[in-house]
């Protein structure tokens, strides 16, 4: 028996896993201090009304022989068609038409983008922004596959173009980016688009903040750029969009029109998806089913404009210090770089230990995130603000 070495070339330990350690270990020698944590993505707001309402009713079909749900539809390839219908209409209020069978939903996008890998060879090429959500990086380590890196920096507003002299078949975009918050215009995808249908490339285009755009200039989702369902497949998430980070649900768009080497990829996902997967529990889906209904809209959008004003909040406090930093405006993540020349982990043990403040050292995404340093947005308004006025307390008061 053989192991997959190629695990054996992974860090030794998942970036927020190190993260939760440092701050753990801190917390247990100073357990009289408040330890305010702007780092992991996770959210604080809770669910939805609407949402609510709607798992309650479906706990209660349940219960009922007449309603009560076993398998789901299609050995689970899909979903239930109400919750199809809810993404399906999502969509079609940005301009984009999808058919049933293009949806599948799934417990969220981060076991999708790993698991979509099963589609390709070991003998592709891989591209991915650095710095950059460890995940890409990490499963194709797992699976052994060469990894390229785009150049995302500060001269470019950390949104790397491409370089046609770089030859890729997978791409790896996320807009808005975790973990710097920057966002791709709809020109510079059309230019992400236009290389990849010259490669005969597949994007894995990232949407799971897509809600958190405000600016209508900016597109929600790669398939509102022509030619885009000839080239890319969409992964979405109800975690940020909705809260669903406990609920566990997402969906993953494979248009029909993706065929590579005569063989549609749309029907290998469904294929691979019945084989592998079990789906996601009614009592889920018909919560995140109601997240996209009118009153389901009105009422994330209170959710997401709260974290939208503890993003501007971050924003405004770096402003005043004069720190450089991207996102903020059409995403949950604030992305600075470090005062006083300070490394990424310099920079955590100097919050950590002098402001009791946690954040994402920016090293952990990547070589180009030496320097810099993720917050987020997800906290609690009143926890945010405090720690925002340590740090300008600490970080003024040095300058």
């Amino acid at each position: 028996m053989k192991i997959n070495r190629n695990f054996l070339n992974l860090k030794d330990s998942y970036l927020f896993a190190t993260v939760g350690r440092k701050t753990a270990a801190y917390k247990a020698a100073h357990p009289g201090r408040e330890v305010i944590r702007l780092s992991i993505g996770d959210v604080t707001r809770p669910l939805a009304p609407v949402v609510i309402e709607a798992m309650h009713r479906a706990v209660d079909e349940m219960s009922r022989t007449e309603t009560f749900k076993g398998y789901g539809p299609d050995q689970y390839c899909y979903g239930y068609e109400r919750l199809i219908d809810s993404v399906k209409g999502s969509y079609a209020r940005k301009g984009v038409a999808l058919d049933s069978d293009e949806v599948f939903i799934s417990d969220g996008a981060k076991s999708d983008l790993g698991n979509i890998l099963d589609l390709f060879s070991v003998d592709n090429t891989v591209l991915v922004p650095d710095p950059v959500y460890p995940v890409y990086v990490d499963t194709n380590v797992m699976a052994g596959r060469r990894i390229l890196f785009s150049d995302a920096n500060e001269g470019n507003g950390f949104l790397p173009m491409p370089d046609r002299l770089v030859g890729a078949d997978i791409i790896y975009l996320c807009s808005p980016n975790n973990p710097t918050g920057a966002a791709y215009s709809r020109d510079q995808l059309r230019e992400w688009v236009r290389y990849a249908r010259e490669r005969d490339a597949i994007i894995l285009y990232d949407a799971a903040y897509e809600y958190f755009i405000s600016d209508p200039s900016l597109a929600r989702s790669i398939y509102e750029i022509e030619g885009a369902k000839e080239c890319a497949i969409e992964f979405c998430s109800y975690s940020k969009t909705a809260g669903f980070t406990g609920v566990r649900c997402g969906y993953t768009i494979v248009p029909k029109a993706l065929v590579r080497e005569g063989t549609s990829l749309n029907r290998l996902w469904a294929r691979r998806q019945s084989t592998k997967f079990n789906g996601v529990s009614y009592i889920t889906q018909m919560g995140a089913a109601a997240v996209f209904s009118e009153e389901g809209v009105r009422e994330i959008g209170e959710n997401i404009a709260y974290y939208r004003e503890n993003a501007r909040a971050i924003s405004e406090c770096l402003d005043r210090l004069g720190i450089w930093y991207t996102g903020g405006k059409n995403s949950p993540y604030i992305w600075l770089k470090c005062p006083f020349g300070m490394t990424s982990w310099q920079f955590f043990d100097y919050l950590l230990e002098e402001a009791n403040v946690v954040g994402t050292p920016g090293s952990g995404f990547g070589r180009n995130g030496e320097g810099y340093f993720r917050l987020t947005a997800f906290g609690t308004a009143e926890k945010t603000r405090e720690a925002l006025s340590r740090i300008e307390k600490l970080i003024g008061g040095a300058q």
